[in-house]
Order: structure tokens, then sequence, then C-alpha cells
């Protein structure tokens, strides 16, 4: 894991290069074309006595209805006609059983349908098991309608399942490698309906910045304005900006193609000090900068030692065998010393104080905090 210091020269070292332009289409997304999330509920069948068995009804009521949609009679004949009394009741008794479903389980099947996705083209899907399956390995998913969030068919996913996890268990071992009841069928969905898109309805095409920023929209609007011309471009506010397009759709396309690849100079990121508290990470541009200000850190530790030892009565005497139990409380607290920050100071600076009084990536965390409650951080401090 390389240490604060090495993350901050190395963020140096690339700041010192020029910047290079950058792309539109590297930094901002078309309004309207998206991705579309479906889901949907299926059954993986043919599994080797891993499915949900009888701990989830559900799957056995499913079965029965997709066999009764088939043309199967799961429950069998429960007419006398032409059957004895006894071979009646004896169908109506089978009647009443239980369908096993140890090699069935119920699965969710969820995908993301692409924009533009035409009929008659595939996607990957993703099956997870909801029930009470051990495995999925060897299943096959029956016929499956994927659903969008308004209740719509838009796809149809059946096929073999590709599955890493494994598992096993004997004598009370058991080892388990993935997670085996999660699987993914590549291709396994057919689009059956085109989602509507106002691509090529719009009056407009309009750009949305995936990091708002008015800088930037301004410098995405003088860059087509200088390309197509004045009043081509129109910035809406620091996320959108509208560009009039041709009403053709092919020449639209082609348009924007070239208002995509067209080179804007960025200007400089927003001070930001973005915080993992999970795994201690720290990451400071190199607009950083801190006033004037003192800081001192330091740790208390207190430890504890427990002994138990037996105490024995004299002999002859009435007494009992007790335990006793001695403890040992020691404090101490760690001499830091304290570092100043000058005004102005930039992020080597900062790295370098910090490195120096031997601050962990948690004593980094606190100390940033701190630095921004007092008001001397001049940056966003953002904690994941």
């Amino acid at each position: 894991m390389p240490t604060l210091k090495f993350i901050a020269f190395s963020l140096l070292l690339m700041a010192s290069f020029p910047t290079a332009a950058d792309r539109i289409k590297d930094f901002t997304d078309v309004a309207g074309v998206r991705s579309n999330k479906l889901i949907g509920y299926g059954l993986v069948v043919g599994l080797q006595a891993t499915g949900d068995g009888k701990d989830l009804p559900i799957t056995a009521q499913a079965l029965k209805t997709t066999l009764s949609g088939l043309g199967v009679s799961v429950d069998g004949p429960v007419s006398d006609f032409d059957l004895g009394d006894q071979l009646a009741a004896l169908a109506a008794q089978n009647a009443k059983k239980e369908l096993k479903v140890d090699n069935v389980a119920s699965v969710m099947v969820t995908a993301e349908l692409p924009a533009f996705s035409k009929p008659g083209q595939r996607i990957d899907v993703n099956v997870s098991a909801i029930g009470v399956a051990e495995s999925l390995r060897g299943g096959t998913l029956i016929l499956t309608q994927l659903r969008g969030v308004d209740g719509e068919t838009y796809a149809l996913a059946q096929g073999a399942l590709s599955i890493t996890g494994v598992s096993a268990d004997s004598a009370g071992t058991s080892v388990q490698v993935g997670i085996p009841t999660s699987a993914r069928i590549p291709n396994g969905a057919t689009v059956e309906r085109l989602v509507p898109t106002p691509f090529d309805k719009a009056d407009h095409i309009v750009l949305n910045i995936r990091d708002a920023d008015f800088s930037t929209a301004s410098a995405v609007t003088q860059a087509v304005n200088k390309e197509f011309g004045q009043g081509t471009a129109q910035a809406i506010d620091s996320v959108s900006v509208a560009i009039q397009a041709p009403k053709n759709s092919s020449q639209r396309v082609a348009f924007l193609s070239m208002v995509e690849n067209l080179d804007v100079e960025l200007g400089e990121a927003p001070a930001r000090v973005v915080v993992n508290s999970r795994t201690g990470t720290a990451v400071i541009n190199r607009n950083v900068r801190v006033t004037a200000v003192a800081v001192t850190h330091g740790s208390i530790s207190v430890r504890i030692a427990s002994s138990n030892e037996v105490s024995q009565p004299g002999p002859f005497s009435d007494g009992e065998t007790t335990t006793v139990q001695n403890s040992d409380v020691s404090v101490s607290e760690e001499t830091n010393p304290m570092f100043l920050f000058q005004p102005g100071v930039d992020l080597r600076e900062i790295v370098d104080a910090v490195n120096q009084v031997g601050a962990s990536p948690s004593s980094l965390i606190a100390i940033l905090e701190a630095l921004k409650s007092s008001g001397s951080l001049r940056a966003e401090l953002v904690v994941i």
C-alpha cells in the first residue's frame, strides 16, 4: 500500500505537466440517451437437488402455472368419470400432494437495456436466487419476461446459466468460492420493444455535464459557437448546454459526432479533499490551500492487564477456595510535536508537515476534519 507521501508526489508530478484539452464526449452525456433497467421473475430448472424444495411455496406455484400454460395437467385427473370409487379417491389424494421442486429455484432476473436498442438485439442478464436454493450451478433459466418501470415487457430472457461460484460440504466442513446463487447469461435476452427517445424529435440537443461547473458549461458553449457559429449553443445552467441541431436524423447524428469530438480547455478543478473513512485513504488535489494555523495531534492509550489467581484456605480450616482477579491499568499518551501552517501553503507542504509527525491515515482524517471545522481548510471536504 503506497504511503501518503508517494500518492502526493505522484499527484504533484502529474500536475507539473501542461493540461491537455478534453473532448466534449469525455465529460458530458446527451440528455435522453440513457439505458433503462429491466426486471423479471423467473424459474431456473435442471438443478441437482439444490433448489428451493418445499421451503418456498411460490416456486411450486410458479412451476404449476408455467406447466399449465404449456397444456400440462399438474394435478392429474380428479374426475370419477369411467373410474371406480377407489380410483377416484386415489386420484383426488394424488392431486393434493405438493409438487416437488428440489431441482427448481425462484430467481430475479435483471438486465440493462442500452439506449437505441432495437427489437431482435441481444443483451446480457443477471440471475439471482431469491429463495433458499443452495446453488444455481448447472441450471437453465426458462422463458422470462423482463419489464420496465412502466410494466411493459421490453425483453425475453432464457438460456443456460454461466456461474463461477461453487460450494461443497461434507461431514460438517464446508467450502465456498464465490457466490453460487448468482449467475449471468451472456446475450441471454432478446429485445422485443423499442424505447422511445426524444433524440430525433427535440428542437435542441442538450448536453449534460457530469460534474456541475459554470466554467465548464461556458467553455463548452464557446467551443461549439466558435466551430459552428455564434448562437448555435447556449448554456442553460452549470450542467446543461442546449445546442441547435439539424432536423434530419442522419444529419443530426453526424453533427453530434463533430460536437462530441471538439476539444475544450477545462479550467482548474475546485479545491477538494476526498477521504475514505473505511480504508483510511485521503486524496488531496493541488488546488487545496490552508490558512495560518497551528496543529497538534496525539492519542491516549489505556492498557488493562488482568491476572486470575486462586486463594487456598489454610489446612484444617473452614475456609473455601476462591478465585481472585487482579487488574493492572496503565495510561500512556503519545508526545507529538505541533506544526505550523503558513498562509497559502500548497499540497506539498501539507503532506510534508503531516508526514513529519508520523500521522497515520486515520490521524490524517482527524486533522483534515479539524482544519475544516476551524475554517482554515480552503477546500471542500468529502468523507465517503
